[in-house]
């Protein structure tokens, strides 16, 4: 079990976070591999990835669940699939103009990641970011109990797909599955996994923090 205060660093993000929350995730997938292959030019990675990002963490806000600690040094994305969800406001030109010469390969990822995904209604992390002054802290660990007693009491299961050993390494401890890793077109490895949906004892510390600010009855989409 967590200690409390540990918890107590946890917060739900509301629409003001959007800038600084870009900022940690763009900073944080400077160096992942997948961003790399997606977009190899160093000078255009920066404007194009923090475009991309601030749209998906915006659109995460306002229609599901981004949890973060009170300082912004972390943050878990998550995404809810279910026959009904809402499509990311991105039509095709609207990612051309976004992606720029990287929406040929964003297309590649996204029907890689498509290509896996379940049909079955459930919770789809997109990213998990810790500053690197704030790892190693159990930052990362905490964000993801804090949402899976959310995903036990839906009864649903949790599932995403990861760009590196260390991430998966870490969401098979918190009980996720791996499957075989998918191969992007001469490019890096990705791993889909997957939580099956488990229950949350009643009263359980790990309960969303009621005073945050309550969701659309809409789901997420990607």
């Amino acid at each position: 079990m967590a200690s409390p205060a540990l918890v107590a660093t946890m917060r739900r993000a509301t629409p003001r976070d959007v800038a600084a929350i870009t900022v940690l995730l763009a900073s944080a997938l400077d160096t992942d591999p997948v961003v790399r292959w997606l977009l190899p030019n160093s000078t255009q990675r920066v404007t194009i990835l923090h475009r991309l990002l601030a749209v998906g963490v915006d659109h995460a806000i306002e229609t599901g669940t981004v949890d973060v600690t009170v300082n912004l040094s972390a943050v878990a994305v998550w995404r809810r699939y279910d026959p009904h969800a809402s499509a990311c406001p991105l039509a095709d030109h609207q990612l051309t103009i976004l992606a720029g010469t990287a929406a040929g390969r964003l297309r590649q990822l996204t029907s890689a990641v498509d290509g896996y995904r379940s049909w079955v209604p459930h919770h789809w992390l997109s990213w998990l970011a810790v500053h690197p002054a704030y790892r190693r802290q159990g930052l990362a660990s905490e964000l993801l109990r804090r949402h899976h007693a959310v995903v036990g009491s839906s009864g649903w299961p949790a599932c995403t797909v990861v760009t590196t050993e260390a991430v998966r390494d870490l969401l098979r401890r918190q009980g996720y599955h791996a499957a075989l890793p998918l191969a992007l077109p001469d490019g890096p490895k990705l791993w889909p996994l997957s939580r099956e949906a488990r229950p949350v004892r009643p009263g359980a510390s790990l309960l969303p923090d009621r005073r945050s600010p309550s969701r659309p009855p809409r789901s997420e989409s990607p």
